[in-house]
């Protein structure tokens, strides 16, 4: 069968071994067993077999061997058949060359149907074994091959003349003959029901068959997420050839991925393998924090990967010699192709050698490249979860020094830097690698002339120096900038809500942009420094071919055109290093900057562990004991915050907390639970704690979860816990009762929500020491008297509790009371007891007696006493709660969700190709794109200059030292230097030109991401978690500033790079082209085989980052509450879920760029050795030696090339994920404009502030309920309005609506007579003033929370300050109107910041005020002073009024008590109390029962 017969001798003998026989033989075999395969089709065809049902799995033994083996018969006849015909060229005609072209086309059509059919046909044939027609084909197949063997050695012992590659061709027969007659007796299949499909692993290696997998095979593949990576079991040669990440690509093919189809990593590249091992490392190192260095952070990060970096240097190193063996060979092969022959069958070895490199460097670059990123993973993963580690311990005073907005950069933007670097790891050693082999090289080839290589080379290298240092600099203070906006960016979404009903959003906006520009700045001096460094690297091999060229020159050194050739290959591989050397210097100054950043970061001190001494539970009757306690949350500062603290609290005692706004009271908890530094005394604590914070901090999740926090469900505790938490009449009105999924921050739920599902949480612990930082503040009086009644008397009866109130009618009830006043306690002991001891606790009971004598005057006790039955009666629910519902604050009621689901919805992905519209968008956005054909023209001169000089020195130097030089030696070298110069500049404009281009999209982009953020509406922010905008602020816009522009440029320059090696290959032989079209083909088809999968694995990525910001912010904010029930490890656990289901993704987007590569370099190999084949077999002649060598120098990088196109195009469509990422947030539905030109206010509007509301009708979309059901009412102009309902009775609502965050369905609103719909949102929103439940203040000065606009002068702001009782506390700061304030105001109390925004206000002096339930956060006497304070300042104001003490609202002019959206009374507070039916009166005397009523300690020793 072989062709070897070919060269045979014919003559007498045995017919058998004549040639006419055997290929006529094996032809006519071909044929007759492919009409056999046809007709056995057309027979099951229409003979109605169907084979296997479709409900069923086949699985077949050694299925993949049969597939790969015959495919690969089928390429390989293809190719001996192409060959045969230059074989009839070089010889002429005769019958046998006839009978060769008649066997190997039979063969070649043969064997492609063989491999379709099987790809086709077996699986669904319906048979136990192969059928039968392939089973005897493939026995007759073997038998032939062998006799052809036979053949071979027979005429080797008569000393015939047999060609190596013939010879090889028919033992590769005889192999594969073998396997075939091995799979057809061995395999057999199997049927399996849905439940047991295991299809995925049966998906051919190459095959898009979408109907190879079952229904049942696509549920087992659903289940992906719950099993791990085929990768962790595979065997060598899966490990090898990529065929492990099969399954994931076909799943891929057939419908877009999800999360939970990705397979879990093993352990070792999961980060719970992973950060112990680090952590332990960076512990054996020295346990102190202070002495925390890069160079120790760096020693343990490589003893974690030690094995992986040993393994892939063995790689690189056999990679990078196997890549100089080419270069190396080039010189023999022209030598060769010249008619120099130093031994028989030379060319065959030449050949052999080639394709063995090739087939080497293929197999060790694709493990390198897969194993370097399975260590950056790694490494990303254990920092991300080091610095999350960090972030849950850090010390009060540390978290000051680093904000979320820095630390959140560090896990997105430091960790993934490092994590990058790994592909850079070893590019350092294997420079001076490179460096020396092409050296020896050179030396070979031309003398002593290496030697002006070397220093070429060094000098190259030494320039590296200023331009490490000047990228290094631009790359910190770009990171630093960029911090900050990122700060910024972070708070600002934070307080949205305050920005858009103050009117402040485009402030702030102009305050992130203008921290963009400061970051812009430094980006613009790092991306053009870096097209300048770009124009000198690829400047450099120029460079140093002239100076080689020309030394050899100077010294008479033969040029001839082989060792040119070497010579010019040489310097191309070269290449690499030196183009890569900028990334390389740049990657390890960027990495170099990110471990400064992060080991200083984990330098920072940790809140203390030896504060509080834990006594074991029950070793003493004393649960909370303070002996010469002082405590301060800044160690440096001379004023401590709590100063002799004493007191000793008995287990089971109730212990209330009081004192004026910023006395120190919620530090004394923060004591308690080892928040605050111990600068003296002692803190002893027996039993478990629970806490529960002033401000509320819910988690995103369900409530449920929020209520559990990680303890197992008890149904009948839990029940009782959400009756005590008045949380059963909640969880009722929302659609989905405890599954409703809370949004971030709790959006999703009112202030008075958000407080009980924290007691809640709390109670559920059932812990022995409860801390209550003023929970009562944000729920109005019937549900804080019944919180107060059933938790802290009820449930918690036997608990010790120690609970900050500012409701005095709460203490009596406490066994011991502390009275704290400047960070001292002023009084301690029973109620009684101190109640005339001293006159800060007179102060207190004071304010509140002054507060109730406006009820008493009013008479409310009669009607307190009418109420009596109905209030008991009412106790048990909440449906008399006053308390601001979720749909109060204008938030989407859960009746959407009942309709659309939870109101947080997982990040929405775009899903299949990205639109070719993106790319336009991005190439188009800056200057409209005209600078993009300028970019291309660049590229395009480049190359054809570059090509231009390799072909002139190919051309232009004599072939042997025998051969006369065709031109001068001096022609030759100007000439090329000529060309070679005009190629650099051409670099250097298209450098420029890309970085320019890049620049100025990066602006565009963010500023057109950034307004449409700014001007979303609430509705938006409601339901996005800020994790995701961050993610887009942060990692994707650094893709945008950073990769972008090199990753669309380079895919370009790849494109017409690999045109032109084959426009060069081609030049030798266009029998070279036609190779060309099906492989190309084949590759495009792999391409598109596996981009489904690698996209939607890239989307994975992008999503999954953000629940790792989102849970990391979310436990910075609730640190202190996370560590008071001693949750971190649980909290450590869901962030490490959190981390592995990011990494996920990019482990197996990693293992399928690795699959597409590797089957790339297959393919690439193939075209390279059929060249060379082709080359070796045409007539010694026909072709210029020269020329055909530098083919051969241009397809040594063929396969590097080749890999490059596609491995750009699948990494341009990653990274262009991040653009369309952008671009989906820049088009967010805005809100109505800020300003109307045609409808603007007057200046002096309003004046009078006269409210009139008409008919007002409010859903929160189309398909809802109406909120407000037609409401109809007047404010008169300068009068004090109270509004007042019950939950749910739309109040908020109708606030949300005057400040048009909710706009109106039908009716309107007018103001003086003006109405708002008409005008801008800034002029409407600008005219009014709102103090807000939730006290806001902004990382800044005191000077800019009070005038952020910046529209008032000092004196004002003094003024000012001293209304509002904050004057001598600010004269008391050192900086005084520039003193710091920290992110969120955190060195504030909620009561201070709660007077700044009274402040706020005072400096406005807006003609409409509205006050929100303002004053829950301070007490009854700061209550008073701020009543007072509106009532002088805003005598002729008009004041809307929600407030849960009434005593707020029973000064008012009018009073209006709204039910279900309507309105029911509207009077004043005279005529309203007269009616002792009305629901006001009824309010009233609910608040003056629980006023006027002592919870009296009863039953307590």
């Amino acid at each position: 069968m072989g062709i070897s017969d070919l060269f045979l001798v014919s003559g007498g003998g045995n017919i058998g071994l004549k040639p006419i026989f055997l290929h006529g033989f094996s032809g006519v075999l071909h044929l007759v067993f492919l009409f056999m395969l046809l007709g056995s089709w057309v027979f099951k065809r229409f003979s109605g077999k169907q084979g296997f049902s479709g409900d069923n799995v086949v699985r077949w033994g050694y299925y993949r061997l049969a597939l790969l083996t015959s495919w690969g018969l089928a390429i390989f006849s293809v190719v001996i058949c192409l060959l045969s015909n230059f074989y009839w060229y070089r010889n002429g005609w005769s019958d046998d060359k006839v009978l060769v072209i008649f066997d190997s086309v039979s063969k070649a059509v043969t064997w492609v149907v063989v491999s379709v059919y099987v790809s086709t046909q077996v699986k669904n044939s319906g048979e136990v074994k192969y059928p039968l027609v392939l089973r005897v084909w493939w026995c007759f197949y073997f038998s032939i091959s062998c006799y052809s063997v036979v053949l071979d050695y027979v005429f080797y012992i008569k000393h015939q003349s047999l060609e190596l590659q013939f010879v090889v061709s028919d033992a590769l027969y005889v192999v594969t003959g073998l396997l075939l007659c091995f799979v057809g007796f061995m395999g057999r299949s199997e049927v399996s029901g849905n439940e047991n499909g295991n299809g995925l692993l049966q998906e051919p290696l190459l095959s898009a068959d979408s109907n190879g997998l079952s229904n049942g095979v696509e549920f087992r593949e659903s289940r992906g997420g719950e099993t791990v990576t085929p990768y962790a079991s595979a065997n060598i040669f899966s490990t090898l050839t990529f065929h492990w990440i099969d399954s994931v690509v076909a799943l891929g093919f057939k419908k877009p991925l999800d999360l939970e189809d990705v397979p879990q990593l093993a352990s070792m590249d999961s980060v719970k393998g992973a950060f112990p091992r680090l952590s332990d490392e960076l512990r054996f190192g020295g346990g102190d924090n202070s002495i925390m260095t890069t160079s120790r952070l760096v020693k343990a990060l490589m003893y974690t990967t030690w094995k992986e970096y040993l393994f892939t240097a063995v790689l690189a190193f056999v990679n990078t010699v196997s890549t100089y063996v080419g270069p190396y060979l080039i010189d023999s092969l022209v030598q060769y192709l010249n008619g120099r022959r130093e031994f028989k069958n030379e060319g065959y070895f030449l050949v052999s050698a080639f394709v063995i490199a090739k087939v080497i460097e293929s197999l060790t670059v694709r493990q390198w490249y897969f194993k370097l990123q399975q260590v950056g993973n790694r490494a990303k993963a254990a920092l991300i979860a080091l610095v999350y580690h960090k972030g849950l311990t850090l010390s009060g005073q540390s978290k000051k020094s680093h904000t979320s907005g820095e630390i959140i950069n560090f896990m997105t933007v430091d960790a993934e830097r490092i994590g990058d670097f790994s592909w850079y790891m070893h590019d350092p050693w294997l420079v001076f690698l490179q460096v020396s082999l092409a050296l020896g090289i050179l030396y070979k080839n031309l003398g002593l002339a290496s030697i002006a290589t070397f220093f070429a080379t060094v000098i190259v290298m030494l320039a590296n120096v200023p331009l490490g240092r000047l990228t290094e600099d631009y790359q910190t203070n770009l990171m630093e900038s960029k911090d900050q906006r990122m700060k910024a960016t972070s708070e600002i979404l934070r307080n949205m809500r305050i920005l858009k009903l103050q009117g402040w959003e485009m402030k702030f906006l102009s305050k992130i942009m203008e921290l963009r520009n400061t970051e812009a700045v430094w980006l613009k001096k790092y991306v053009f420094t870096n097209a300048f460094i770009t124009f000198i690297f690829w400047g450099t091999p120029t460079f140093v071919a002239m100076v080689t060229f020309g030394t050899c020159i100077l010294l008479g050194i033969p040029l001839e055109s082989g060792k040119i050739l070497s010579a010019l290959a040489t310097f191309r591989i070269l290449q690499e290093p030196i183009y890569s050397l900028p990334d390389v210097i740049t990657m390890i100054i960027q990495t170099k900057v990110s471990l400064d950043r992060i080991s200083s970061f984990l330098r920072l001190d940790d809140i203390q562990t030896d504060v509080v001494k834990r006594l074991p539970v029950g070793s003493c009757d004393t649960a909370v004991e303070i002996v010469d306690g002082t405590f301060s949350w800044d160690v440096c500062s001379p004023n401590p915050t709590l100063k002799d603290i004493n007191f000793k609290v008995s287990r089971g005692m109730r212990v209330a907390v009081c004192g004026i706004v910023g006395s120190g009271k919620s530090s004394l908890l923060s004591c308690i639970l080892g928040e605050v530094p111990r600068l003296s005394g002692v803190i002893e604590i027996s039993g478990t704690k629970a806490y529960v914070a002033q401000s509320p901090w819910i988690q995103s999740g369900k409530i449920e979860d929020n209520i559990l926090f990680g303890k197992e469900m008890d149904r009948e505790r839990y029940e009782k816990v959400l009756e005590a938490c008045c949380l059963k009449k909640d969880l009722e009105i929302l659609s989905f009762g405890d599954q409703t999924v809370i949004g971030e921050r709790g959006i999703n739920l009112s202030g008075g929500q958000k407080q009980r599902i924290q007691i809640a949480r709390a109670l559920y612990q059932d812990a022995d020491i409860y801390l209550f930082d003023d929970p009562f503040s944000a729920v109005d009086a019937h549900t804080g008297s019944h919180l107060f009644k059933e938790c802290l008397l009820g449930l918690l009866e036997s608990k010790t509790v120690i609970y900050i109130t500012h409701q005095v009618e709460f203490l009596p009830a406490a066994d011991l009371i502390l009275v704290m006043k400047g960070g001292r306690i002023a009084q301690s002991g029973k109620y009684g007891d101190i109640l005339n001891s001293g006159s800060e606790f007179m102060e207190l009971v004071g304010a509140h007696k002054t507060a109730l004598s406006a009820l008493d005057s009013m008479n409310a006790v009669s009607a307190s006493k009418a109420l009596n039955v109905g209030e008991d009666r009412n106790v048990g629910g909440d449906n008399n709660s006053k308390e601001t519902s979720k749909v109060e604050d204008g938030k989407p009621p859960e009746d959407i969700a009942s309709l659309k689901g939870q109101i947080v919805q997982e990040e929405e992905r775009e899903k299949g190709r990205v639109g070719f519209i993106v790319y336009w968008k991005y190439i188009t956005t800056a200057y409209g794109g005209a600078l993009v054909p300028f970019i291309l023209l660049s590229q395009v001169l480049f190359q054809i200059l570059q090509i231009g000089s390799n072909y002139w020195m190919a051309w232009a130097s004599p072939v042997s030292e025998s051969a006369a030089p065709p031109v001068e030696s001096s022609t030759l070298l100007i000439v090329y230097v000529a060309l070679a110069v005009g190629s650099s500049f051409c670099i250097l404009a298209r450098a420029m030109s890309v970085a320019a281009a890049g620049y100025q999209t990066a602006a565009v982009l963010f500023q057109k991401m950034h307004l449409s953020i700014f001007r979303a509406p609430m509705s938006f922010f409601d339901s996005t978690p800020s994790g995701r905008i961050l993610n887009r602020a942060s990692t994707d816009q650094s893709t945008v500033d950073l990769n972008m522009p090199y990753q669309v440029g380079t895919f370009a320059f790849s494109i017409i790079q690999l045109l032109g090696v084959i426009a060069v290959m081609c030049q030798v032989s266009w029998w070279i082209f036609l190779v060309f079209i099906p492989i190309i083909a084949l590759c495009i088809w792999l391409q598109q085989y596996y981009l489904p999968a690698a996209r939607e694995l890239a989307r994975l990525i992008g999503v999954s980052k953000a629940p790792v910001i989102q849970h990391f912010a979310e436990t910075i904010s609730g640190s202190t509450t996370i560590r008071s029930f001693d949750q971190e490890r649980r909290f450590r656990d869901t962030s490490m879920k959190l981390i592995d289901a990011n990494s996920r993704p990019k482990f197996h987007t990693a293992g399928a760029m690795e699959w597409l590569c590797f089957r790339l370099d297959i393919l690439a190999n193939l075209t390279f050795a059929f060249s060379l084949i082709l080359l070796i077999s045409i007539p010694e002649g026909t072709i210029s030696p020269s020329l055909a060598g530098l083919a051969v120098t241009y397809g040594l990088t063929l396969n590097m090339l080749q890999g490059w196109v596609i491995w750009n195009l699948c990494n341009l469509e990653n990274r262009i994920i991040s653009v369309e990422r952008i671009l989906q947030y820049a088009s967010i539905q805005s809100e109505p404009p800020l300003v109307v030109e045609q409808n603007r206010p007057d200046d002096n509007w309003p004046s009078s502030g006269k409210v009139d509301i008409c008919n007002l009708q409010v859903r929160y979309a189309p398909h809802m309920p109406l909120v407000l059901r037609g409401l109809t009412c007047t404010f008169q102009g300068g009068k004090k309005n109270g509004i007042v309902g019950r939950t749910g009775s739309g109040k908020s609502t109708l606030i949300q609506t005057i400040f048009r965050i909710v706009e109106p369905t039908t009716g309107k609103i007018s103001i003086d007579g003006i109405d708002i719909s008409l005008i801008g949102l800034h002029d409407l929103r600008s005219r009014l003033s709102i103090i807000p439940q939730d006290p806001t203040m902004f990382e800044g000065t005191v000077r800019s929370n009070l005038d952020p606009l910046e529209e008032y002068t000092d004196e004002q702001i003094w003024e000012v300050l001293d209304k509002c009782q904050l004057g001598e506390e600010v004269r008391n700061k050192e900086k005084k109107l520039d003193s710091t304030v920290s992110e969120n105001g955190e060195n504030w109390s909620v009561g201070q910041r709660q007077l700044v925004c009274l402040g706020r206000v005072l400096l406005k002096k807006s003609k409409v005020l509205i006050l929100d339930e303002a004053t829950a956060s301070v007490d009854t006497a700061t209550d008073n002073m701020i009543q007072e304070t509106l009532r002088q300042h805003f005598t002729d104001s008009t004041v809307l009024t929600i407030a849960h003490r009434i005593t707020s609202v029973l000064d008012s002019d009018m009073v209006l008590v709204l039910d279900n959206g309507l309105v029911e009374e509207y009077d004043t507070p005279a005529k309203l109390l007269e009616n002792k039916s009305s629901s006001f009166s009824k309010l009233v005397a609910e608040y003056s029962v629980r006023s006027n009523t002592s919870f009296e300690n009863k039953g307590k020793p």
